[in-house]
Order: C-alpha cells, then sequence, then structure tokens
C-alpha cells in the first residue's frame, strides 16, 4: 500500500475525496481467514492474514466462478505473497495487488484497509455505492 493509504494504482485526483468507512471490529475476524463487507452496493472481501492486524481489503466478485465468494476462500502464501485461493475453482489471487497468480489478465480490484480503534476501516472511492464490483 504507498504511504498515502491509497492501494497501488488508485486513482490521485485532488477532485476526489476518499471514505474510510468501519465495517466490523478487528476481533471479528478470525486469523486467515476472510470476511465480506457491503459497501455501498460493493462487496468487499477483508482478509486477515495471521493473529495480528495485517488486513487486505479486495473485490469479494470472483470473476472465473462470477459469484461473490472471495472471502470464503483459502488464506496463504505463495512464495512471500500472501493469497486468497477462490472457493469455487482455486485461482489464487495476490492481497496485496489483486493480481490472479494463475491467469496475468485477471485483476481484482483492491481497496486500502487499516485498523482504528480495533474496527477495521475500508477506504472507498466517493459514489462506491453507485455500482457493484
Amino acid at each position: 500500500m504507498a504511504m498515502n493509504g491509497l492501494p497501488p494504482g488508485a486513482p490521485r485526483s485532488e477532485n476526489v475525496t476518499h471514505s474510510w468507512i468501519d465495517v466490523c471490529g478487528l476481533e471479528d475476524i478470525i486469523p486467515n481467514t476472510g470476511v465480506c463487507a457491503l459497501v455501498g452496493k460493493r462487496q468487499i472481501a477483508v482478509v486477515r492474514v495471521g493473529e495480528g492486524e495485517e488486513l487486505y481489503a479486495v473485490s469479494n466478485f470472483d470473476p472465473f466462478s462470477k459469484a461473490f465468494v472471495i472471502s470464503r476462500g483459502i488464506v496463504g502464501d505463495k512464495g512471500g505473497v500472501p493469497k486468497i485461493a477462490s472457493p469455487i475453482y482455486k485461482q489464487n489471487f495476490d492481497l496485496r495487488t489483486g493480481q490472479c497468480l494463475d491467469d496475468p489478465e485477471v485483476r481484482l480490484p483492491v481497496y486500502a484497509v487499516r485498523v482504528r480503534g480495533g474496527r477495521v476501516e475500508v477506504l472507498v472511492p466517493p459514489q462506491a455505492g453507485a455500482q457493484a464490483s
């Protein structure tokens, strides 16, 4: 994640205001699992890697099965890369970038995520409720 809190490749316009949205308590996410948060009309998979505060947020939409299931995937590591495997067809996605590790043509949208006061917050662009991922 970039120093400004935005994921790599996120638009950086002076006219765009992003909002941190509270989604759940850190303790609500079991280590090495994900949860789905509905933010506006977007389903976002928030994934906790390990026992600490290492969190990632990606779209919950699996482009291979066309189902909203990424948050139910298997969390792991592939050569030092934190990843989640789709529970349907098992494609692996880099949690840092959303890049599919099995098909370089496919990428999940990623969102910045943080913990403040024990609460998990996701950074979303304006109009997050205007379209589904």
